[in-house]
């Protein structure tokens, strides 16, 4: 579905975004300069470069601002496997970042390949020496097998695959060590500046910082209150701060002992964070250790919900949290939904360490999954709300805090049943974000634990069965269903037994058994409407139920459905299920002969399906969209809308499901075109459609922009007559109805 405010496409035409989705930088990039030079040449000769160093050396800055320089065809893509705690969801994470959406049952790794093999992008690769073997066999085969890909790790350690280039990172020098200093002490200090009666102070607490620019930036922060020669001399005892427990120590927080003397400049670095932690107050230590529980960016409220209480009153945290701000022990980052928070590697670890040593790091997990389970609640529920995408959106920005907590709930004893609770109840973002396959992954995982709470258990089960059905795989998706069908009857559970049922109208509804699909779908339509139900489910299948009428030939009865379907969600604000409501109204329109309807209701249609990412949706409404342009007159445009959609077909399954009533209208469209075109010249402006991404199709289909192919390529050698191709295929039309997908 959509990828959020101010965001980008996903799905077949993701490479669109050729600036890729670097991160601007937000303060100055100081020194470096050799270095830089250096792994841009490096990048030029390998495929494959490894930045390797401590932590706080500067192996992120330093790869960005390279990549930033790369130019390559398809962009500069960065991935940030530090946020994912499960190997198995690397590949996932990958997809994520690149924007990608599908449908298909494909494996993430072959929905990468399919994607680069054509393709010359960079991937930078943001910390991954966690899953290092996972991203090492990911690295490998992705380079093996698309050509144009080139590799960007970082990280403390190589990954120890063939051809791989190691670029160690050291320290900066004494000089730009205080060039970084200065600038990062004015953000603090305004009008701070290197000068005689400073100079030599700070060029000597670089040096005993080693260079490190963590370390560096964490002494800059420090300038509100202290002097540089403050700093000084309270560096000079380092090994006080790391073995003393001292004021370093909360109450009931020790420092960790070490697992043997660490690398010196990992000693400086460590000494440099808990010089830095002894400064804090009681109140910042707590909430520096408690903010280690999150995955990537965190919000405000948030942190005011984990972090709060005991010893720390939540109405206290803003403040505190500005105190930890203005140190650079947590980092602010302006986003399209407001300003977000997140805190380095190095510096979360050792917040993680002191939790952990203070015995709280298990309650401190479960508030975590208490949070992300109430987020996904309210975000269920407002699903079916005018903020249908700021829902999507949100969900899409917590989704590395919503792995951690469902992670959480599958591994903790008796938390399976709020693993199965979560799985199911994110049902929404695995269908309506393209996002299936890893929804999958996490309700296959949480239906085989046994629990004792049935409900959310049948709950996963309905929507695990719903996934498989729109991926294309009917056995595992009939074997979920008739499960969760046969479990709701023996429990008496109406709720569940409804949604099993509507579910398995929608597969006979995508497998041409349209009398079954509209048995099952007003059985399952009136226990919806006996049990007072009333979402996005339930109007879908009011939309299904209509397009296996409209394919059965009772289309006024479909239009009826479907304009009651527009009513309720423009009541409600609903825009996902009204969007397969326009399809199935645009194909009424079409066959009835009002063409400036018919594209009218496919344009709304296919704009919905763009801001939400659907890419169903989005091929679907191209499809269409191409026979009502060949009944125009504009052969030659609807034979490139067709060209535009068999790219698309790939990320979402067997072209046209494979089906004879949606594949009708793509065969009359063809027919005309190439009566009109000939086949030479109809293959060509298909050709050029394929060329064509999803953003630039969509964009053609809505806008009709662009260059006009008739200009673009010879003319044929005779124009036949244009065909009427206003009537609507005699031949049936199957897979319908999860195109709620």
């Amino acid at each position: 579905m959509r990828r959020s405010q101010g965001s980008q496409p996903s799905g077949a035409g993701a490479a669109d975004r050729e600036a890729g989705n670097l991160p601007l930088e937000l303060n100055a990039f100081v020194g470096r300069t050799a270095e830089l030079t250096q792994l841009s040449a490096a990048l030029d000769a390998a495929r494959l470069v490894t930045v390797t160093g401590p932590g706080g050396v500067g192996k992120s800055r330093l790869a960005a601002r390279a990549a930033a320089q790369a130019r390559p065809r398809d962009g500069v893509w960065r991935v940030e496997p530090a946020a994912v705690r499960d190997a198995e969801l690397v590949e996932h994470a990958v997809i994520e970042a690149l924007g990608l959406t599908d449908h298909t049952s494909r494996s993430p790794r072959q929905v990468l390949l399919g994607h680069l093999a054509e393709r010359q992008l960079l991937l930078v690769l943001d910390g991954f020496e966690h899953l290092v073997d996972a991203c090492a066999s990911l690295v490998g085969e992705l380079l093996r097998r698309a050509p144009g890909l080139r590799v960007l790790a970082v990280g403390r350690r190589p990954l120890a695959v063939a051809g791989e280039r190691l670029f160690p990172l050291a320290p900066l020098t004494e000089r730009e060590a205080a060039e970084l200093f200065a600038d990062r002490a004015a953000g603090s200090v305004p009008g701070f500046a290197l000068d005689d009666g400073n100079r030599a102070v700070v060029h000597e607490l670089c040096r005993r910082l080693d260079g490190i620019p963590l370390a560096v930036e964490l002494a800059a922060g420090r300038l509100r209150s202290l002097s540089p020669a403050q700093l000084l001399a309270r560096i000079d005892d380092p090994f006080r701060l790391l073995t003393s427990g001292g004021r370093a120590t909360s109450p009931g927080l020790r420092l960790p002992a070490g697992g043997g003397e660490p690398p010196s400049r990992h000693r400086t670095l460590r000494t440099t964070i808990g010089w830095s932690h002894e400064l804090c107050t009681p109140e910042e230590r707590l909430l520096w250790a408690r903010l280690s529980v999150f995955a990537g960016q965190f919000d405000l409220e948030a942190v005011e919900y984990v972090c709060g209480g005991d010893g720390l009153h939540p109405h206290n945290i803003l403040d505190v949290l500005g105190e930890l701000l203005a140190q650079s022990v947590v980092t602010r980052e302006e986003t399209a939904s407001g300003v977000r928070y997140r805190m380095l590697d190095t510096v979360r670890a050792y917040g993680a360490e002191w939790l952990a040593a203070a015995g709280d790091a298990e309650r401190l997990r479960r508030r975590h999954r208490d949070w992300y389970l109430g987020l996904a609640t309210m975000c269920e529920l407002d699903w079916f709300s005018p903020r249908q995408g700021e829902v999507a959106a949100r969900v899409e920005r917590e989704l590395p805090n919503l792995r951690c907590a469902l992670e959480h709930c599958l591994t903790e004893p008796d938390g399976g049943h709020l693993g199965q609770f979560l799985a199911g109840t994110l049902w929404f973002y695995w269908v309506g974000c393209g996002r299936l396959s890893e929804g999958r992954h996490w309700l296959e995982r949480s239906v085989r634990l046994d629990t004792e709470h049935e409900r959310s258990r049948l709950k996963a089960l309905w929507v695990l069965g719903y996934v498989a059905i729109l991926q294309g795989d009917p056995v595992p998706a009939l074997a979920a269903l008739d499960e969760c069908r046969e479990q709701a009857e023996r429990s008496g559970n109406p709720t569940a037994l409804a949604y099993a049922e509507h579910r398995t109208g929608c597969l006979a509804l995508v497998t041409d058994d349209m009398p079954r699909a509209e048995t099952l779908l007003r059985s399952a339509l009136d226990r919806y409407d006996e049990i007072g139900e009333l979402n996005s489910n339930v109007l879908m299948g009011r939309v299904e139920l209509a397009m296996a009428l409209a394919f059965q030939g009772d289309l006024e009865g479909a239009v009826r459905l479907c304009e009651d379907v527009r009513r309720v969600c423009v009541d409600h604000g609903e825009r996902w299920s009204l969007s397969y409501a326009l399809y199935v109204l645009g194909y009424a329109a079409w066959t009835e002969g009002d063409l400036p309807r018919a594209r009218r209701l496919l344009a709304e249609c296919l704009d919905i399906n763009d801001v939400f990412h659907d890419l169903l949706g989005t091929v679907l409404a191209v499809e269409l969209l191409a026979l009502v342009t060949a009944a125009e007159g504009d052969a030659a445009e609807a034979a490139l809308l067709q060209g535009s959609a068999s790219r698309m077909w790939p990320s979402v399954g067997l072209p046209l499901f494979g089906s004879a009533y949606y594949n009708a209208p793509h065969e009359q469209c063809e027919a005309t075109a190439r009566q009109r075109l000939g086949d030479e010249w109809y293959e060509e402006c298909v050709r050029a459609g394929a060329r064509l991404g999803r953003r630039a199709a969509v964009g053609r289909a809505l806008e009709r922009t662009g260059p006009r192919l008739l200009d673009a390529l010879p003319p044929p050698r005779s124009v036949p007559t244009p065909l009427d191709v206003r009537e609507p295929a005699a031949s049936p039309t199957r897979k319908g109805g999860e195109t709620a997908g």
